[in-house]
């Protein structure tokens, strides 16, 4: 099966959610459709080498970055500029 072309938009948005502590790699997933892998891979071809050494460090192993092991499954961060989520997409600014 072919990759998806990702926008510069799109890609920028993928690099963002991978920085959020509460944004985990399955609702990258369910936007973006790339799973964890890709997104580490995609992380590492368009960051500077320190930069995604220092990402790489940073959610290896935490909890809130993977559903399954958070302890929590209620109460999600929702930034004050997103009025409406639609399947984790901003629908209104």
């Amino acid at each position: 099966m072919p990759q998806k072309v990702y926008t510069e938009l799109e890609i920028d948005r993928i690099i963002e959610m991978a920085w959020e502590d509460r944004t985990t790699f399955d609702a990258i997933f369910l936007q973006f459709g790339l799973k964890e892998q890709e997104v580490i891979d995609l992380m590492r071809s368009e960051m500077k080498l320190s930069s995604f050494k220092m990402w790489r460090e940073r959610v290896q192993g935490r909890k809130t970055k993977h559903e399954k092991l958070r302890d929590f499954r209620e109460g999600r961060f929702k930034c004050s500029m997103q009025r409406q989520i639609n399947n984790n997409k901003i629908s209104k600014r």
